[in-house]
């Protein structure tokens, strides 16, 4: 009986625990809502000296946001390779995928989720390319990380095997008949 005791107390302890954090979140997300000149992003502050251009992504307006949490927002690309090309971003400003932080990561993989379930339902895919340009040398244009989920469906390409490997066309095809790299 004491043994059960002590797990109703913990258990209750974790759930008080988990309604604190969602009431933070609750009121995180409504503080960007209800006050327009708040940030909606943790981004870095800017020297006025010598300012880059302004972030894009930190400063969405909200009727382009499709999905969010306290982490991170879901939005169409301005800019689609396919019918729902769609991006999911983090608040904080950072620049890749590698400074996610143990609560960012999930957040984000967890709005990657939400956002094939809307694109599945709107739009009926074959199936996606999922993908990040992780810095300059890999294409990123956008200092500010984001995963591009991109729908694809049956004859959008006249082969699609290979999917991201071609960005390298001359190594993308790897399932016809030629000599693996260094095996010449």
């Amino acid at each position: 009986m004491a043994r059960l005791d002590a797990v109703r107390m913990a258990s209750a302890a974790l759930i008080a625990l988990r309604i604190r954090k969602l009431a933070t979140s609750t009121q995180r997300i409504n503080q960007f809502r209800t006050n327009p000149t708040a940030t909606r992003f943790s981004a870095v502050s800017v020297s006025p000296v010598s300012s880059p251009p302004p972030c894009p992504f930190c400063e969405l307006p909200l009727e382009r946001i499709l999905v969010e949490n306290i982490e991170g927002v879901v939005i169409r690309d301005s800019f689609p390779v396919s019918p729902g090309h769609t991006l999911v971003i983090p608040r904080r400003h950072i620049r890749s995928f590698f400074e996610l932080n143990d609560e960012e990561r999930p957040a984000l993989l967890a709005l990657l989720n939400e956002a094939k379930r809307k694109l599945d339902a709107e739009f009926q895919p074959a199936g996606y390319n999922i993908g990040i340009n992780d810095g300059a040398a890999a294409g990123q244009t956008i200092g500010h990380l984001h995963i591009h989920l991109i729908p694809r469906f049956e004859g959008d390409q006249v082969d699609p095997r290979g999917g991201v490997r071609w960005i390298f066309p001359g190594k993308a095809d790897y399932w016809t008949n030629r000599v693996p790299a260094g095996e010449a």
